[in-house]
């Protein structure tokens, strides 16, 4: 089967997807687009007209969440858990995961006031995952599941803020949520999920934004 995944470099829904391809070791095409100019071949495959997109052979798959279960459908081996409850609990985790995404948007590019707001968000749903966390390595235990995948793209995210500011989004009142995430960024399949460089992007595109966080950089060579 001939994979090609369409998105942008610092899209963290096909991040989700490159993690868990790699893993699996799934060979795969990927091909990068400028989401606010896309051309015209992907307007015309793209029902919704956003990434990720995933070409198998040539058929088109669409919204992040199905290309993830895709890529588990056609793995030698389940990223889920085998516990039925738990597989579904982790699936509930990782839908709640994509408003946490949200809330990160909220914070690179509102104003003072949207950042707090948007801030005060994501801790919320932060300080609920880590009351159902333990301390495990990953999400249920020693064994890394899509759910582990799912939330790579966004401790990354924090630490590459908490890196370019004074840890304005520190996780450390999250004990257990500090161990999960510097086990899941430790990873090679986590560090090789994004091209070289994409920090010093991630960076431009704090500063770009011009919101409150770009405020809050600290003036450091990225």
């Amino acid at each position: 089967m001939k994979l090609e995944l369409i998105s942008f470099k610092l899209c963290p829904f096909a991040q989700r997807a490159v993690i868990l391809l790699n893993e699996q070791g799934i060979d795969f095409e990927l091909t990068y687009i400028n989401p606010m100019d896309p051309p015209d071949w992907f307007k015309a495959i793209s029902p919704t007209g956003q990434v990720p997109l995933l070409k198998a052979n040539d058929q088109i798959i669409f919204e992040s969440s199905v290309i993830t279960e895709f890529i588990n459908d056609i793995s030698t081996t389940d990223i889920h858990p085998k516990d039925v409850i738990q597989k579904a609990n982790n699936r509930s985790w990782i839908a709640f995961s994509g408003d946490m995404l949200g809330d990160m948007f909220g914070i690179v590019t509102g104003d003072e006031e949207k950042f707090n707001t948007a801030k005060k968000a994501l801790f919320g749903k932060l300080a609920k995952i880590e009351s159902v966390k333990d301390s495990k390595t990953f999400f249920n235990g020693d064994e890394f599941n899509m759910i582990d995948a799912a939330f790579a793209p966004i401790f990354m995210r924090l630490s590459w803020i908490n890196e370019f500011t004074d840890n304005t989004l520190s996780l450390a009142e999250f004990k257990n949520l500090n161990t999960w995430s510097n086990a899941i960024l430790a990873l090679e399949v986590v560090k090789n999920s994004v091209v070289d460089g994409l920090e010093d992007v991630y960076y431009s595109n704090i500063e770009g934004r011009e919101g409150h966080l770009s405020t809050l950089l600290v003036e450091e060579d990225y």
